[in-house]
């Protein structure tokens, strides 16, 4: 099974100083119903990450799919969780969740990590997207 996923996208908080508990990646894994809620739900996604690099406390991100599969979601970098949960508030996002929410099962997880490293962070939730397991890896 392949993932197929956007480039590195830096937020506002790209290059700035980590936290002393860390920066929180996320990792969000959406399985719609219908294939044809994918084109869609990725149009809602591309519309979220061109506002990214004004994100307060967004360090960078993917978006990511496996089309046959219909399943699709992102992995994202924030400085903390108060910066996650802020954008989880943006009215957009909010909206997007609302009109998607009952079309297919969502499942999130998160992990810290003491800097930042894309190609390790993008290889660890790989393998969780890929194993379906636990919401993150157990190493930093």
């Amino acid at each position: 099974m392949k993932i197929v996923k956007t480039g590195w996208r830096p937020g506002a908080a790209a290059g700035g100083a980590v936290p002393e508990g860390g920066l929180l990646v996320s990792v969000t894994d959406f399985t719609a119903a219908r294939a044809t809620d994918l084109p869609g739900i990725a149009r809602a996604g591309f519309r979220l990450r061109r506002a990214w690099p004004s994100l307060d406390g967004a360090v960078g991100m993917w978006l990511w799919t496996i089309p046959h599969r219909r399943r699709t979601g992102s992995v994202a970098i924030w400085r903390d969780t108060a910066a996650m949960h802020a954008f989880v508030g943006l009215p957009e996002h909010v909206a997007i969740m609302r009109h998607y929410r009952e079309r297919g099962t969502t499942r999130a997880g998160t992990w810290t990590v003491s800097h930042v490293d894309p190609d390790r962070i993008w290889t660890d939730a790989e393998a969780v997207l890929l194993q379906r397991g636990a919401p993150g890896p157990d190493r930093d």
